[in-house]
């Protein structure tokens, strides 16, 4: 049977925001959006993560900060005042041992809810799995944002898998994928390495990549774009970014890789995203079971070269990228060399690229979000035959 909406929703929403600058806090500021472009009402609480001395002006109901009592009692009532909350789950963003303060929180609200995991570990320490077993109980619902992590959820956890949806990440999607020509130069094809930049990332193989192909005669523009994280700017300064500055330099390649540290909208991010030849994403971690750079990539109508971590494997199982195995440089070099020599390969990735963009677009991703919340406050009616 078909559903409607009985009537717009009062929510509150609790996560970090912006400005904090984290893929936690874009995701929830632009399902905000995206719900309150439905027509439902959205309350925001802050979690306040230690890397912020204000709100930057943007407007929220209230702030949760780790260890303060009055605050946890605050953003329950918060949370119970709406009719339906949503929460962000990250492990490392709420106080106490594991975050595990957000317990507290939730213990204390009386409303129907629906927790965002973007984290299963997949060897949880005894509190890790403690903490996220309890956030299923006190839970209406639980959302993971790939079928791996499901998998993961109901292999690794004592959890029900009716409590469990799958809703994707969501994106902005470039319309007709055109994007204007916004990296450095067009006389070569242009890669693109993109999100916030730290250890972890892999950027390292990449120019070691562009440095063998540069030795064979197959020159290739490579654009690493984005701020350093702010908890790695906070501990090493830059002193990562000024490490791969030096690479390039070691392996002959600095004229063919550029730096871009320039801020950008949602919007004109995706453009900017939709202006390359493609995007590569060279994640060491082995363990990554949601990239939101993947997906504002695939949204933005560009195939992905990606190590393949399990939401890439995910992700580009029918095509629209190629995945390279974790420490395989040849591979690395090899689909590097692939998809910017061969024009047909290109084109049939870019294809499934935008094949698959639409399904990612929030609008998309906030009507599943809406319709969850519709059906655990009883809200969604039959329409009639």
């Amino acid at each position: 049977m078909d559903y409607s909406y009985g009537g717009p929703l009062t929510v509150a929403m609790m996560s970090t925001y912006p400005p904090t600058a984290c893929g936690l806090a874009t995701f929830a500021s632009a399902l905000e959006r995206a719900m309150i472009q439905a027509g439902h009402e959205v309350r925001f609480i802050r979690v306040d993560d230690g890397t912020l001395e204000s709100d930057g002006g943007y407007r929220t109901a209230g702030q949760l900060l780790a260890g303060s009592l009055p605050s946890v009692r605050r953003a329950a009532q918060l949370l119970s005042d709406a009719d339906i909350a949503i929460v962000q789950h990250e492990y490392g963003i709420y106080g106490g041992r594991d975050g595990e303060e957000v317990l507290d929180v939730l213990r204390l609200a009386d409303v129907p809810l629906i927790t965002v995991l973007h984290t299963v570990p997949t060897l949880p320490t005894p509190n890790q799995r403690r903490i996220l077993e309890e956030l299923a109980r006190l839970s209406s619902q639980l959302v993971v944002l790939t079928f791996s992590a499901r998998d993961r959820l109901l292999t690794g956890y004592q959890i029900d898998p009716a409590s469990v949806s799958v809703i994707p990440h969501g994106a902005i999607v470039v319309d007709r994928f055109r994007g204007s020509r916004l990296l450095p130069t067009a006389r070569r094809p242009q890669l693109l390495s993109w999100g916030l930049i730290g250890p972890g990332k892999g950027l390292e193989s990449v120019i070691d990549a562009i440095g063998d192909l540069a030795a064979a005669d197959h020159q290739v523009d490579y654009t690493i774009a984005g701020r350093t994280h702010p908890k790695v700017a906070r501990q090493q300064g830059e002193s990562y970014r000024g490490s791969l500055v030096r690479r390039a330099r070691d392996r002959g390649v600095l004229r063919h890789v550029h730096f871009d540290q320039s801020y950008r909208g949602a919007e004109h991010l995706a453009h900017y995203v939709a202006s390359s030849s493609v995007v590569v994403l060279p994640y060491s971690s082995t363990d990554q079971i949601v990239s939101g750079v993947l997906v504002d990539s695939i949204a933005a109508g560009r195939p992905v070269i990606s190590t393949a971590f399990p939401h890439a494997r995910e992700l580009l199982a029918n095509g629209g990228g190629i995945l390279v195995d974790h420490g395989d440089h040849d591979g690395l070099v090899e689909a590097i060399r692939a998809v910017t020599r061969d024009p047909g390969l290109l084109a049939r990735l870019t294809a499934e690229a935008q094949r698959l963009a639409p399904q990612h677009s929030w609008p998309s991703v906030g009507r599943q979000y809406a319709q969850l919340a519709a059906h655990l406050t009883s809200r969604l009616e039959p329409i009639p035959a």
